[in-house]
């Protein structure tokens, strides 16, 4: 097993982490290798933490042994270990979500379980976040380690597109390494693509004033194989489509549909009047002409737009949020024992 060197924990000298609770989020899959050496940094990292917190792994439908992994690792650490075991394989952002509703603590962090993102990075990160009174502080990978054609420069592009698009402007949005205040990301729900558009998601319920950056250690992958490939490409640029209209029009989507529809309609009419003009002033037959369909159907396609639309868009979000609808189903897990589940700083007698 091999394990990263210790660095520094980056607190400012004298500081004094405010009273809180830290659920700490790893959404896993298909990572055995990397459990043990993952739950071995972040207890180096948490060592003198402080404060109470607690470690929730989510097997999001793994086909090697890392469920087991987690089982057996959750077993030796204790209870403030929590394992979260997926049916099958929902993708990153619902295993994310998973990790999320089982979180207990008032700051949640989300990390990624391949050993490239740092567990030290996460108390400076909560430091910043109580002490700036900040709602999310967002991992920037600046010295990233990764090839720059494949990884590195669709990654800027993404960035900037997706900055242009939602008006949040970061400069790594695809960092797993974020620290949320949990009432804040419990706010909001989590699916499709939407891990990597959460800073944005959140500027929907907050402000982005309180959404701030962080730069942080990332690491060359050590074990297993990258999850990304060019079909996730597609699914973030429908996704991000999503976000631009949510954003924009969350609280009116009529006025989206709404201008699209009558911008149809409004030709489909101008057609028809033509049309009817020539037929009442001229005498002549506009029975078989194509622009008399042509008139009608855009006419038609106007009115659907803005029913249609909205009554679709609408349905979407009442399904996802106010029916408290899931994008995953876990398997049940026993009880807590007498402890409540937390790693409490040691006092002195």
């Amino acid at each position: 097993m091999s394990v990263l060197p210790i660095p520094a924990s980056g607190l400012p000298d004298g500081a004094v982490m405010p009273d809180h609770t830290l659920s700490i989020v790893v959404p896993m899959y298909n990572e055995a290798e990397n459990v043990e050496p993952l739950l071995v940094r972040i207890h180096q990292a948490m060592e003198r933490y402080g404060q109470p917190w607690e470690v929730v792994l989510v097997d999001d439908g793994s086909t090697d042994a890392t469920v087991s992994e987690i089982r057996r690792l959750a077993a030796h650490y204790g209870p403030h270990v929590h394992a979260v075991e997926l049916v099958r394989n929902y993708k990153q952002t619902a295993a994310m979500q998973a990790g999320i509703d089982a979180a207990r603590g008032d700051v949640i962090a989300t990390i990624d379980g391949d050993l490239q993102n740092d567990p030290y990075d996460i108390p400076r990160m909560v430091y910043r976040l109580l002490s700036e009174d900040l709602d999310l502080v967002v991992g920037w990978r600046k010295d990233r380690q990764e090839g720059f054609f494949m990884r590195r420069l669709p990654s800027r592009i993404a960035n900037a597109l997706i900055a242009r698009v939602t008006g949040v402007r970061l400069k790594d949005y695809g960092c797993s390494l974020k620290v949320y205040r949990g009432n804040v990301i419990r706010s909001v729900k989590l699916y499709g693509e939407m891990h990597r558009f959460i800073p944005a998601w959140l500027a929907t319920v907050t402000t982005p004033r309180r959404i701030a950056q962080e730069v942080v250690t990332h690491h060359a992958r050590i074990h297993g194989q990258s999850k990304y490939g060019i079909s996730r490409t597609f699914r973030v640029v429908l996704d991000l489509v999503f976000m631009y209209f949510f954003m924009r029009y969350r609280t009116r989507p009529g006025h989206f549909f709404g201008g699209i529809g009558i911008v149809l309609g409004a030709l489909g009419s101008l057609i028809l009047a033509y049309l009817l003009c020539l037929k009442l002033l001229f005498a002549e037959d506009i029975g078989t002409r194509p622009m008399l369909f042509t008139g009608f159907f855009l006419l038609i396609a106007g009115v659907q737009m803005v029913t249609s639309g909205v009554l679709a868009e609408m349905l979407a979000r009442v399904y996802h949020e106010a029916n408290g609808a899931s994008a995953y189903v876990a398997r049940p897990q026993p009880a807590p024992s007498d402890n409540d589940g937390w790693l409490r700083p040691s006092r002195p007698s």
